[in-house]
């Protein structure tokens, strides 16, 4: 699919400042690049239909497009065939489409989002956690031992570590997966929260290795009601992140089974559900 002018189709997008230290010195700098993509979906003999428009980075597009409609529950009964970038007439070049195609036909009662997700914020605004509950397992697996906490705590700089593009710009988000003994296997970087663990999750469906029953999943920033569903979608038994988690959060890793480990920095954490999982003590 050809981009539109002036899109870029990579992860950092060039621009000129000007410092206001030491002077106004005028310089080249690079952002996180933000653009649109649209996620349709369809079954055999279908119309693909548009279900999402997310505000995402480039990169991994097909990854986020299978994650995407693996947390929102749409591959409950059906399996991806395939996903393919669209040729769309010029004047809808203002989205980058990615169209998956599906084993069974898509339920015909499936709503399309009318309106679009924006880079901060994902599912926002579901009344209660009941709906998930009724569409996603509760993870009863975990590591074959308890987690030592100098391994939990050892995350964020793992993760870190292997932000290629947050080291470039300074502006975005970063997922990783991780085994027990803290070797990192995945990083995704996107600058939303959500698209970052989509796309995670999206390399699994794709590549078969869903459900992450043992693996250990690690947010930079905060955790919402959203980041939990994926999760616990997922399997993954052990979510993490830099930040605080928020209240439903909380209420949704204690009901979906999911430990949920907040504010891990300089060598600390809180864990909030699940605590049997970590060892405090190793």
């Amino acid at each position: 699919m050809t981009a539109r002018p002036g899109t870029t189709r990579t992860a950092t997008t060039d621009v000129r400042v000007t410092s206001l230290h030491g002077g106004s010195l005028e310089r080249p700098d690079r952002v996180v690049t933000e653009e649109p993509l649209e996620i349709r979906a369809g079954g055999p003999g279908e119309t693909p239909r548009p279900l999402a428009v997310t505000m995402r980075t480039p990169g991994h597009d097909f990854e986020l497009g299978a994650g995407f409609l693996h947390g929102e529950g749409f591959l409950r009964d059906t399996t991806i065939r395939s996903v393919r970038y669209c040729d769309v007439p010029p004047d809808e070049q203002q989205f980058n489409i990615v169209t998956v195609l599906l084993d069974q036909p898509l339920d015909p009662t499936t709503p399309a989002r009318a309106f679009t997700t924006s880079s901060s914020c994902g599912t926002c605004g579901k009344a209660s956690i009941d709906e998930v509950e009724a569409a996603c397992a509760r993870v009863l697996s975990g590591p074959p031992a308890s987690m030592p906490a100098s391994v939990i705590t050892a995350l964020p700089d793992g993760l870190r570590r292997a932000q290629r593009v947050f080291g470039l710009t300074g502006g975005l988000h970063a997922a990783g997966l991780f085994t027990p003994a803290g070797d990192l296997l995945l990083v995704r970087e996107d600058v939303g929260r959500h698209n970052a663990v989509d796309k995670i999750v999206g390399h699994g469906v794709l590549d078969g290795t869903l459900p992450y029953h043992d693996l250990v999943l690690m947010v930079s920033g905060r955790v919402s009601f959203e980041i939990v569903q994926k999760a616990a979608m997922a399997g993954i038994p052990v979510l993490c992140a830099v930040s605080a988690p928020s209240s439903l959060a909380v209420d949704a890793a204690e009901r979906l089974g999911v430990t949920l480990v907040g504010f891990l920095r300089d060598g600390s954490g809180n864990v909030y559900t699940h605590r049997t999982r970590i060892d405090p003590k190793r």
